[in-house]
């Protein structure tokens, strides 16, 4: 029998207010697949008769869990001919073929949900809350047919970089249920700190745990050392066992399936620092990658993830694997050994001999395998599922060769990056993703080789810029709301629109339940240079570039500078990006003209390790061999500024000329990108 708690669920909160019009699909988030009205209505005047048609420990569950919402409901009268809620388990072949599938009927008489399974019948309740609050006591007679379209609908938090206590966690997954999500990636470990109690390894919790610097900011600048739980500086924390335990139950509760990730080979500094003999050097702080020639690294791994699967009954274990380095891997003795026992020729084989040691491993015990994209790296295990952020390739990849897959690319599913305008909104990571562009995504589409095999998707949340709960929760809403309209819905029933519509209720809602949403209402949108094309006395003219952009970020080519596209809130939109030197191009008018500006705009991104230039030089010419300098522009932003910034650099005033030579130096910063979107001359 599933526990259940008594609970303020957010289940009968997190719900839209007025629809537009009478249609009741307007007012439920995530959109139902079909809404009929009917004639007339449902008016709750007293408790509501319940039965439930399930076997005992269904039933039990299900009348619990009803008890913790607002819905009035009566036990007493299971066959009342009025008022009532009927819950039925069916195999009625007018009920969705999906287990997570419902059909829910309103009618003057009562309400009947009908289901193949218990998540269907819970579904149907998520959907029929939503109209409670929307409507109060009367409901407008309908019927709702709905079923989801990926079996995997996810969501990933971070709690390695910023330590979340259980509470968060629970509170989060009150909105997950309400939104029909059934996953909870839950990033355990990494280099930021190890947050599961294990008992084998006392100091992952006595130390690893914890650190000097009360933000992964702080620490990272303050060298990123760890101390001792006792340290008077110490700032962390990790979840007891019986603090998993209850997380996990209470999930178990809202048909939510807890995934745990404990990071291998990669990420794992926090580990090599108490634990030093299981990386390459044998020294703290020596690197953050397991060494994959040492037994112990595997007797360690095993033992750990023993003791995490006693914790998690899910059939998925995340393994990472992930941004490893293995530089050391190509120096340490013990893995060139491996390397040669096992007739591996490239340290990508090395990282796959791991994951794949570490699969039979999970598979032995009943479990799955699921790791990040680089696992693809070397060859992938034959059971493992990929999850791709590294954009859709990774797992447009693995699913046309047959291996299931979860889609998370960072440009539609990483909620750590901006959400609006970034010289305004509170820090955060590289890259801008609002509302919209979430919404638009659509994971499988129709013309996707192996989309059979494309088991869902998932909103990824990491916190190295989010220190607190409240921006937490910030960040997640309502970007999540879309995210799960994103994971239920079929992508010809979608309307953004409509859906916004929707999302600005649910917002409002969501913050009269405690949640800190972001404010949708006032959201500033694109930047606006962007939205429409600029018009000067270059669009179109040629462009010679002495320095040439990086391949990465092309933007239109030769066209970029001149075509009279601005760049976007994000620098991977409309700009064009040089890595580890200046920008110097010359843009030829065709013949001497009038000229009274010169300009270019730069961004800066301090964790993409985007510069705004050191100073720009300007010069003109009228036959392109003689040139004139008319302007040195110096920069004055700081190059330690982590907020984006966006610059224009340039000159006004009066001059003739056909040839404009537009020099932009770079910083001292070696590695360092200028990126620019437009050369503007008048």
């Amino acid at each position: 029998m599933r526990p259940l708690r008594s609970l303020f669920l957010w289940a009968a909160a997190a719900l839209c207010l007025a629809a537009c019009g009478t249609a009741s699909d307007d007012a439920v988030i995530p959109h139902p697949a079909s809404v009929e009205e009917l004639p007339g209505s449902f008016r709750i005047h007293a408790p509501m008769a319940l039965s439930v048609e399930a076997p005992v420990e269904a039933a039990e569950a299900l009348t619990g869990y009803l008890k913790t919402t607002p819905l009035p409901i009566d036990t007493a009268e299971p066959d009342a001919a009025k008022n009532y809620l009927r819950l039925e388990l069916s195999d009625d072949e007018r009920i969705p073929a999906s287990e997570e599938g419902y059909v829910l009927s309103v009618r003057p008489a009562g309400i009947t949900i009908a289901a193949r399974g218990e998540a269907g019948l819970f579904y149907g309740l998520q959907t029929l809350l939503q109209l409670h609050e929307q409507f109060g006591s009367r409901i407008p007679a309908q019927r709702i047919v709905d079923a989801p379209r990926f079996a995997y609908r996810g969501l990933h938090l971070d709690v390695s970089r910023n330590f979340f206590d259980k509470e968060f966690v629970k509170k989060q997954l009150r909105m997950m249920a309400s939104l029909k999500l059934n996953r909870l990636h839950w990033h355990l470990t990494d280099g930021a700190g190890w947050r599961i109690q294990i008992d084998r390894y006392p100091l992952l919790t006595e130390v690893a745990a914890w650190r000097r610097g009360a933000t992964w900011q702080q620490w990272r600048d303050g060298g990123a050392k760890y101390c001792r739980f006792d340290d008077p500086e110490a700032s962390g924390g990790y979840y007891t066992k019986e603090e998993i335990r209850e997380v996990v139950a209470y999930a178990d509760s809202l048909h939510i399936t807890v995934i745990p990730e404990i990071e291998m080979p990669g990420h794992s500094e926090e580990v090599l620092a108490v634990y030093p003999g299981l990386s390459c050097k044998g020294e703290p702080y020596s690197g953050g990658d397991f060494c994959i020639g040492n037994d112990a690294t595997f007797e360690f791994l095993e033992n750990v993830l023993t003791e995490v699967m006693e914790l998690f009954p899910s059939e998925y274990i995340h393994i990472g694997g992930d941004e490893a380095a293995k530089t050391a891997w190509k120096e340490c003795p013990k893995c060139q050994a491996r390397m040669k026992r096992e007739g591996l020729e490239s340290v990508d084989e090395l990282q796959s001999y791991a994951i794949h040691r570490i699969g039979r491993f999970l598979a032995k015990h009943g479990r799955r395998l699921i790791g990040w994209d680089e696992i693809l790296d070397g060859g992938l295990a034959p059971d493992a599922v990929v999850m791709s952020w590294r954009g859709e390739e990774g797992g447009r990849t693995a699913a046309a060769a047959g291996h299931e897959v979860v889609m998370t690319p960072g440009g539609y599913c990483y909620f750590d990056g901006y959400q609006d305008d970034p010289t305004t909104e509170p820090q955060a990571m590289s890259g801008f993703l609002p509302l919209e562009k979430v919404y638009s995504y659509d994971p499988a589409p129709a013309d996707m080789p192996g989309r059979e095999y494309v088991l869902g998707v998932q909103a990824n949340l990491w916190t190295e810029y989010i220190p607190t709960a409240e921006q937490a929760e910030y960040m997640l809403y309502p970007r999540l709301f879309a995210l799960a309209e994103v994971a239920w819905c079929q992508p010809e029933g979608k309307d953004y629109r409509a859906f916004r519509e929707r999302a600005l209720r649910f917002t409002e809602l969501a913050r009269s339940r405690g949640y800190n949403t972001f404010d949708l209402a006032g959201e500033t949108g694109e930047r606006p240079e962007s939205l429409e094309p600029a018009e000067h006395l270059a669009v179109g003219c040629p462009v010679t570039y002495a320095t040439r952009w990086n391949g990465g970020y092309p933007a239109a080519g030769e066209r970029a500078l001149t075509d009279g596209l601005r760049g976007s809130w994000s620098y991977k939109e409309c700009w064009q990006g040089f890595l580890g030197c200046d920008v110097d191009v010359t843009v030829d008018l065709g013949e001497v003209k009038p000229i009274s500006e010169v300009s270019a705009d730069f961004t800066q991104w301090y964790s993409a390790w985007i510069w705004l230039p050191a100073r720009v030089e300007i010069e003109v010419s009228d036959d392109g061999t003689d040139f004139r300098r008319i302007a040195v522009v110096e920069n004055d932003y700081p190059d330690t500024a982590e907020r984006p910034e966006y610059r224009t650099f340039g000159w006004t005033g009066s001059e003739q000329a056909r040839y404009v030579r537009y020099h932009a130096i770079l910083n001292e910063r070696v590695g360092g990108w200028l990126f620019t979107d437009e050369i503007i001359i008048n």
